[in-house]
């Protein structure tokens, strides 16, 4: 039966249905761990807990006793020697000196139980006998049989301290009797409970049974999460791997495509600045021009005016003269200062400017972009047959798992291990009437044992109640009253039948007493300390050649370490039958889950991934013409040192209208006269000059715009011209590095990456068989059940037989006991009570012998009621 419930639940571990396919494909989360829920767990509803409730003291009382009695450790070594030697030897040699010395070690670890044992056989034993005596010298007149009590001083006193000791002593009996009740009670009524508590462990069987195939089914349909991580993964390997790729290569290709988009933007602002100078040239040009003529026109004819005979005839004066020269030579500085005439344009540079933008480079440098953030799609395409070799093997390895649960003849198992629970359970329900019967015949037997002891204590306490209420301390000895002699009489009951019943109530209890403390000391309590297991496990106990047994016979492995120990202390923690039986020994889950589900297969189509970047063109040959044409434009020839000066000179030489001041102030000098009168106009022509065409050339926005412009775009040339041709062949030779990673060198990085993208699809595997695993051997088929069994069994044979049955000797020994203070606290107490036939007279003597009294025996007087 063993080897077949092991078969089961093999069979039921490794049973499955077929897998679970989803219909519609749930949302997954992110790379990384797997959410593969929870194992659906049965609720077993055997709780292997016994709480005795009050008698729980009187519990701890007698495993006190107990310890005081038999204080030695359990005798591991001894049991082991006698369960390999079986008995035999020690019965057939016992003269041999291991066997006598196995013996005194045995009675060393008895010595306690047996000193016990021995007190309760001297007193049922010396019981009997010293009854005997007792009624035969009592029947002679002696041990207080004769009917004379002696009168002293101190009788009531002796009286009250003998009733008041006995009721003492039969309080101590009453109480031992009610643990013995209590006892004998708590047994019935825990016997009731045993249906209940095998009905719970055979209901929690079946929920194995039945729960284990569906816990099984969820662990297999668990592959359809890693599937369909896998699927998802796979389908967008685009994303994923390409993303990953495209992101490394992003990081040293978009500097290179950003320095082409910068040149660019600087092949337009170029443009604009030459357009800018050409269009402020000929502005300031126009400008510079009519101010020249204007000018050149005063000066001719201040010249001409200066010719006059008044500046220079004889008769002229010489302050007149003088100052015509002074005009005449500051005439020189009346021009203008910046001449933008002598610049030469910039037409031809601008024209091959033109010509360079009318490529669009930015366009170009955008397809390149493109081409780059097209890497995913690239992967897509090259991978598509690898991707599809590889979702078909998951799903074969899926098809794989499926027939391999479909080995197991689960169906059939479930239903023998059913019927093997159902025709157990038959049985033991059969036994019920039996042990009901049982337990009666044990209730009757030991109230009648109760009664024993009851009776006796009936009589004590009506012989105390009779003789304490018709006790007369004025009536003599020989008068009392008959309430008074009834209650003596009772107690003298009490003692007759002490002696009949304490012998074979000593010699249960003893036998009794023997049996329930050594299954206490041998059984439950190391039970309770796992001695008991240490006991099974004992190499080569159960067979010579087996090392440890559960292994050896179940796996025909007796190296194997599974002990009883280590599978009760398993499947009390509730764990797996799976780990608790080491059943890997039978079938090695990892083994088959490392073949069946994370395949060569699989990781061979993932190192067949082959992604070739050489379609990527960053920048074609076309942009690349044109960032030589930028170089080429001519920019290096414009003279912007002859520019920048001009731009940076003032629009005369002089400030005209100080020269116009200073002329009007030389002229106001000269006489007055037709000369004065011409200057005068001259010097109203400066200033009309001044006003009308030099101040809105230094003010007006049309030339300041235009010099500012020409200033700014000549700047920018300038420094745009700068080293060209070296700044785009470093352009230039930035893409073509960057093009050599992509098409020649980029195989370690696809190779890198490749190889993180397969470790992630195979780490989807490694986390289903790690989860496999680690349910299998805490979750799946949870063996709580087998070692309720265990307990359950321990609960009703300690905490009900064997703690009931400790507990009911224990009190009714304790009263047996107390029997003997009681008999002879009741024999002398009964003189004080009875009515005795003669009794102590004192005669009356002279008053001067009153020391000298003899007292005489003297019958009762007789009296017609009497």
């Amino acid at each position: 039966m063993w080897k077949s419930g092991t078969l089961l639940l093999l069979s039921v571990l490794w049973a499955s249905g077929e897998l679970q396919q989803e219909t519609e494909p749930r949302r997954l989360p992110p790379p990384g761990k797997l959410d593969f829920g929870y194992v659906p767990a049965g609720v077993y509803e055997t709780l292997a807990h016994y709480e005795p409730g009050p008698i729980g003291i009187l519990f701890h009382l007698v495993h006190a006793f107990l310890h005081a009695v038999q204080p030695n450790a359990f005798p591991h070594d001894l049991i082991v020697k006698l369960a390999k030697d079986k008995f035999g030897a020690i019965q057939t040699e016992y003269q041999k000196p291991e066997n006598i010395v196995l013996t005194l070690q045995a009675i060393y670890y008895e010595i306690g139980f047996l000193i016990c044992a021995a007190v309760g056989l001297l007193f049922a034993i010396l019981m009997p006998v010293v009854g005997l005596f007792f009624c035969m010298c009592r029947c002679c007149d002696n041990c207080g049989g004769e009917m004379h009590q002696r009168q002293r001083k101190n009788a009531d006193c002796r009286r009250g301290l003998l009733g008041t000791l006995l009721f003492s002593t039969s309080l101590v009996i009453t109480i031992g009797v009610l643990c013995a009740y209590a006892a004998n009670q708590n047994l019935s009524s825990q016997v009731k409970n045993i249906r209940r508590l095998v009905n719970s462990n055979m209901r929690d069987l079946h929920t194995f049974a039945n729960d284990t195939p569906m816990q099984i089914d969820y662990l297999i349909s668990q592959y359809a999460t890693v599937k369909n991580k896998v699927n998802y993964d796979l389908d967008n390997i685009g994303p994923l791997l390409g993303g990953r790729i495209h992101v490394r290569l992003d990081k040293e290709v978009h500097p290179a495509l950003n320095q082409v988009l910068n040149m660019a933007g600087a092949m337009r602002e170029t443009k604009e600045a030459l357009e800018n100078v050409s269009v402020s040239l000929v502005v300031l040009q126009e400008g510079a021009g009519k101010l020249h003529f204007n000018l050149s026109q005063v000066c001719d004819s201040i010249n001409r005016t200066l010719d006059d005979p008044g500046c220079h005839d004889e008769e002229s004066d010489a302050t007149t003269a003088q100052l015509c020269r002074s005009i005449r030579q500051s005439l020189s500085q009346l021009q203008i200062s910046a001449n933008f005439t002598r610049l030469p344009n910039v037409n031809p540079q601008l024209e091959k400017m033109k010509n360079v933008v009318k490529t669009d480079l930015s366009s170009v440098v955008h397809r390149g972009f493109s081409s780059l953030n097209d890497t995913p799609h690239i992967v897509i395409e090259q991978t598509r047959s690898v991707v599809n070799s590889v979702q078909n093997l998951v799903d074969s390895v899926g098809n794989n798992i499926s027939s391999f649960s479909k080995a197991f003849p689960l169906q059939t198992c479930l239903s023998n291990f059913t019927i093997f629970i159902s025709h157990a359970h038959a049985k033991i329900e059969d036994y019920y009437p039996e042990v009901d019967k049982m337990d009666f015949y044990r209730w009757i037997g030991c109230i009648a044992l109760c009664c024993m002891v009851v009776l006796v204590l009936a009589f004590n306490y009506l012989g105390l109640l009779c003789g304490t209420l018709g006790y007369d301390k004025h009536a003599s000895p020989t008068t009392r009253g008959c309430i008074s002699n009834t209650g003596g009489t009772l107690l003298m009951a009490g003692v007759g039948f002490s002696f009949i019943f304490s012998w074979m109530l000593m010699g249960v209890l003893t036998t009794i007493f023997l049996a329930g403390g050594n299954m206490e000391k041998l059984l439950c309590e190391p039970f309770h300390t796992k001695e008991l297991f240490k006991v099974v496990d004992t190499p080569y106990l159960i067979n010579p050649e087996w090392k440890n047994f559960i292994p050896g016979y179940m796996y025909n492995d007796s190296d194997l370490e599974l002990t009883s120990e280590s599978l009760y202390s398993t499947c009390k923690q509730n764990k797996g039958i799976y780990s608790a039986l080491r059943l890997d020994k039978v079938f090695n889950i990892s083994s088959f889950l490392n073949t069946t589900v994370f395949t060569k297969d699989v990781v061979r189509q993932l190192e067949n991934f082959r992604i070739d970047l050489r379609t990527i063109i960053l920048l074609e040959a076309e942009g690349k013409q044109n960032l030589l044409d930028f170089s080429e434009a001519g920019l290096s020839e414009i003279n912007y040192a002859d520019y920048l000066d001009e731009v940076n000179k003032g629009v005369t030489v002089v400030d005209v209208l100080s020269f116009a001041k200073e002329l009007e102030s030389q002229t106001d000098l000269m006489p007055r006269g037709p000369l004065q009168a011409a200057l005068k106009g001259h010097v109203a022509t400066l200033q009309r000059i001044h006003r009308q065409q030099i101040t809105p050339m230094e003010q007006a926005m049309k030339y300041v715009r235009a010099r500012s412009a020409l200033n700014q775009s000549m700047r920018f040339l300038e420094r745009t011209a700068s080293d060209l041709p070296n700044k785009v062949t470093d352009v230039l030779e930035a893409i073509e590095a960057a093009q050599h990673l992509i098409s020649q060198n980029a195989t370690l990085l696809i190779n890198q990456e490749t190889r993180k993208y397969s470790a992630t699809i195979i780490g989807y595997f490694n986390q289903y068989i790690e989860w496999v695993k680690t349910s299998l051997a805490l979750e799946v088929a949870p063996c709580k059940p087998f070692s309720n069994i265990l307990d359950t069994a321990q609960i009703m044979t300690c905490s009900f037989l064997v703690d009931s049955m400790n507990t009911f000797w224990m009190g009714l020994g304790c009263s047996t006991l107390f029997l003997l203070p009681s008999v002879i606290l009741a024999v002398k107490l009964a003189k004080y009570y009875r009515r005795m036939d003669t009794e102590d007279v004192y005669d009356d003597v002279p008053t001067y012998d009153t020391m000298n009294r003899f007292p005489r025996a003297s019958a009762p007087p007789r009296h017609i009621d009497w």
